[in-house]
């Protein structure tokens, strides 16, 4: 704001009142005084400087000048004698310059001055206290006329305070102290006191800064104040000399010792009942509150008792229409979003379900884009970034959208960076060109070889994986211009667009992948089934007079050679087939089908040291020496599921274990998390068994194949020694609480898994020379794993470390006593006719436990004589 100087140098002023001239063409205040806002005759003051002593004491001095008036002829009491005879200057300066603010602060200033100069009261103004709160007011008036302006200006604060307030948790607590100052103003108080009305417990509560006081609180019934009283009465009191009524002995709600003079008011609401409570009070004998006063402050409690009232409904009503706007807007946005995600819905479905090329999806793609943007032409560009341009093969000629080969026309390419489409693959922003001529990066050579006429463009990239893979342009809205609205659509539609052209390529690699997959499992198939000379061969040998004489647990299937071990195996499954017919004529195989499968699936074991066809046809003797040799109430389908799974636990076995093709980071192991090579040792089995001409199976019912697969799969994975533990303990519990039975499916089962671990352990139960020979077969397996492992930096087990050969007979005997002892023992618990296979381990156990012990004397032998050598 300027400073007093810098406005008096540069403000004009009307002529002050006097006599004589003051220049040419001036006249007195006679002639030239009108009652007019707008024609008041201006002086100019040409500068400033401190007026004189002397002009203060003689006004007749300024009014006899004669000639220019200047700044120092100027006085407080010419000022005042011409602001007196000048009324419309000042309401004209007033109303022009002077802020509302200001003019209530003189109206206070004003009604202050009047009431320190009352005659009735000798006492000057003093800070009056709202429940302790401290403010600054004056002495009261003696008529209701003179509060009329007050009372407005109360009102409106009232009003202010109750719609800002209202909604608040404490907002009536706050009108009502407002109402309560406001009351205090009105009447000249020097202090009051507020209370609320508590409906449940019937007590008085006082209120202090708008919050309520619970230490203060008086049963209103008792009536030992005057606050209770008229919260009872409901009517208002007013007291001369509070300290002399004997019927309040409390005096005010609140201790008050220098109060006399009180107005005690109900607040009430339309309805009659007590809100608060308001107590007035002036602290001296001689200012005693007027009848007048009493008017002014019940009409205010009056009015706001009622606009409590009106404000909680208003302000519910308020609250209710900002809410229906507001839920109005939501409801119109969310129609608009329902309708885009409708229609993207509607997109997702038909893209996704129908992915069969690519130019399929790029088709539905513009037809779906020009349907959500209204636009009458469509192009989408796929990003070559081997060749950085961007290429078409999927036209919008304006009578439809049109493949490659349907216009006969080769595929447009361009520069990456040229056209508007160049230019949004470039840079990925999105372009929303209202005027395509008026726009340089538009290629018009297209328009001028088709006669087409471009008039809006709306250009937006497709990104996947952060990544631009293509451009999606649309031509001419057909209702004017694309709006932002269509930006925001067709940005979300683009999302979707990615995701679609991405899963297309990825469904054309795959189909491409499946056809190379195809032709390879046709090459392999071929070369991996047994032949035409094989299966002759077949043919020609001469089968085993009796099988019974191979149905020993003692018997070696080691000793029968790799070319008779095919008959061996015809002959079990003739056996076995044979028992599930229920008539002579009832034949279940085809001698032709069981002659390939066996072929082929010898085929298929890798020759590795132990894992081949040679100990596949040892275990699924040992099956069938179980079948034929033990009590057990097995059905046939289940024997001959036993007998396939023992046959093929193995197939495609690479000389690894589990845990090596997990941590060697097979694609086996990618495929299969748990049980590696016993899932895909069960997937070629089925692989074979699918193959024309292989299908063992092909005689039985749907039920009988659906459960014989089930079975197989579940003891081929059975063989997995993790899952041996846990089946193991479940039977042991069964079998320790004599609980085992047949006709209950799960034991069935169980049982089952068991005989697959025994079976395919079938060599620590033959007799010691076969058991101590196949036990370096086997670790030569294992030892070739731990020297592969090393290669890689990996550290083997002890069992699969060939530097650790002279502690095989302790691995032997620990193995034995973890695995296969508790097997052996378990199966001779539930059917005692399989004790052999237990008598035979225990056997080689004794010869394990010496060579140990035998080697522990050796190397307590070699320690001692390296002692001896050292002391030496």
């Amino acid at each position: 704001m300027s400073s007093p100087t810098r406005q008096m140098n540069t403000r004009r002023l009307p002529p002050l009142p006097g006599k004589g001239k003051r220049g040419a063409g001036s006249k007195g205040p006679s002639s030239s005084h009108t009652k007019s806002y707008h024609k008041v005759p201006d002086m100019i003051i040409t500068g400033f400087s401190p007026i004189p002593s002397h002009h203060h004491g003689n006004n007749s001095s300024f009014f006899n000048h004669d000639g220019p008036l200047s700044i120092h002829d100027l006085n407080r009491e010419a000022l005042i004698q011409y602001l007196n005879h000048n009324p419309e200057f000042l309401d004209t300066y007033v109303l022009t310059h002077v802020n509302e603010q200001q003019i209530e602060n003189w109206y206070l200033r004003k009604t202050s001055h009047l009431s320190h100069h009352t005659t009735d009261r000798q006492k000057t103004s003093e800070q009056f206290k709202l429940n302790g709160d401290s403010h600054h007011i004056s002495d009261n008036f003696t008529h209701f006329s003179k509060f009329t302006s007050q009372i407005h200006t109360t009102k409106g604060r009232v009003a202010h305070v109750l719609s800002k307030e209202i909604n608040h948790p404490s907002g009536r607590h706050i009108a009502l102290s407002e109402l309560a100052s406001c009351v205090v103003k009105a009447v000249h108080a020097e202090g009051c006191n507020l209370y609320a009305t508590d409906a449940a417990t019937q007590e008085i509560v006082l209120i202090r800064g708008g919050k309520i006081v619970n230490e203060n609180r008086e049963k209103i019934c008792d009536r030992v104040s005057i606050a209770a009283q008229v919260a009872y009465s409901k009517e208002t009191t007013r007291l001369r000399d509070v300290t002399v009524d004997h019927r309040f002995p409390n005096g005010l709600g609140v201790a008050c010792n220098r109060s006399f003079s009180v107005i005690v008011l109900p607040i009430m609401d339309e309805d009659g009942n007590v809100l608060g409570v308001l107590e007035v009070y002036r602290n001296s004998r001689f200012g005693q509150f007027s009848e007048g006063e009493e008017e002014v402050a019940s009409f205010l409690l009056l009015w706001s008792g009622i606009m409590v009232d009106y404000a909680e409904v208003t302000g519910t009503i308020l609250a209710w229409g900002g809410l229906l706007l507001q839920y109005a807007e939501i409801h119109s946005n969310m129609t608009k979003q329902r309708k885009l995600h409708e229609f993207l819905l509607t997109v997702t479905k038909s893209i996704f379900q129908d992915i069969v090329s690519m130019d399929t999806v790029i088709m539905k793609i513009m037809n779906y884009a020009q349907k959500l943007v209204n636009a009458d032409r469509a192009s989408l560009f796929l990003v070559d970034n081997q060749r950085h341009e961007l290429y078409a093969r999927i036209f919008d000629i304006g009578n439809g959208i049109l493949s490659q080969a349907d216009t006969q026309q080769r595929e447009i390419r361009f520069p990456i960076d040229k056209g508007v489409a160049g230019h949004v693959a470039s840079s990925g922003q999105i372009l929303n060109i209202p005027d395509a001529y008026s726009d340089r990066r538009f290629n018009r050579d297209v328009d001028l070889q088709t006669g087409y006429h471009t008039k809006t463009i709306l250009c937006m990239p497709i990104y996947i994986r952060g990544n631009i893979i293509g451009v999606v342009q649309m031509v001419n809205k057909l209702d004017g211009i694309f709006s932002r609205t269509d930006e925001e659509a067709f940005e979300t539609f683009a999302v979707y667009c990615g995701l679609a052209l991405h899963h297309a390529k990825l469904y054309e690699k795959i189909r491409r992948s499946e056809q190379k997959y195809r032709v390879a499992i046709e090459v392999l198939s071929y070369h991996n089934q047994c032949t035409d000379e094989e299966l002759k061969q077949l043919r020609s040998l001469q089968h085993p007079e009796k099988l019974e004489a191979i149905t020993s647990y003692e018997y070696s299937p080691w000793e029968i050679s790799d070319v008779q071990k095919p008959i061996f195996v015809l002959d079990m499954f003739k056996e076995l087939f044979t028992s599930m017919s229920c008539s002579s004529n009832d034949q279940r195989f085809d001698i032709s089908d069981l002659s390939r499968f066996t072929l082929t699936v010898r085929k298929n074991y890798r020759h590795v040291p132990y894992h081949n066809w040679v100990h596949a046809f040892s275990v699924a003797h040992s099956m069938y020496t179980v079948i034929k040799r033990s009590n057990h109430q097995f059905t046939s389908t289940e024997c001959l599921a036993l007998f396939v799974a023992c046959l093929c636990h193995d197939l495609d076995h690479r000389g690894k274990t589990n845990a090596f093709m997990v941590k060697s980071a097979s694609p086996l192991a990618a495929i299969y998390s748990t049980s590696t090579m016993e899932h895909h040792h069960f997937n070629q089995t089925v692989a074979i068994l699918q193959h024309e001409g292989h299908n063992i199976f092909k005689h039985l019912t749907s039920e009988e194949y659906k459960q014989v697969l089930g079975d197989i799969k579940h003891c081929i994975l059975a063989t997995d020694l993790a899952l041996f533990f846990p089946n193991r303990a479940r039977l042991k519990e069964i079998a320790d609480k004599d609980e085992f039975s047949w006709s209950i499916q799960e034991h069935r089962r169980l049982l089952m898994a068991i005989f697959m671990t025994g079976c395919d352990l079938c060599a620590m139960h033959k007799p010691w020379e076969i058991q101590l020979n196949l036990v370096y077969v086997i670790m030569e397996e294992f030892w070739q794993q731990g020297d592969e492992e090393k290669s890689q930096g990996f550290k083997p087990m002890p069992m699969m470390d060939r530097d650790k050969q002279n502690e095989l007979p302790q691995l032997e005997v620990g193995f034995i006593l973890g695995i296969c002892l508790p097997c052996y023992e378990l199966l001779a618990q539930v059917i005692p006719s399989t004790k052999p296979m237990l008598d035979g381990t225990i056997a080689n156990l004794k010869q394990w436990q010496v060579m140990a012990d035998k080697n522990k004397e050796e190397a307590l032998e070699a320690a001692k004589h390296e002692n001896n050598t050292e002391k030496a």
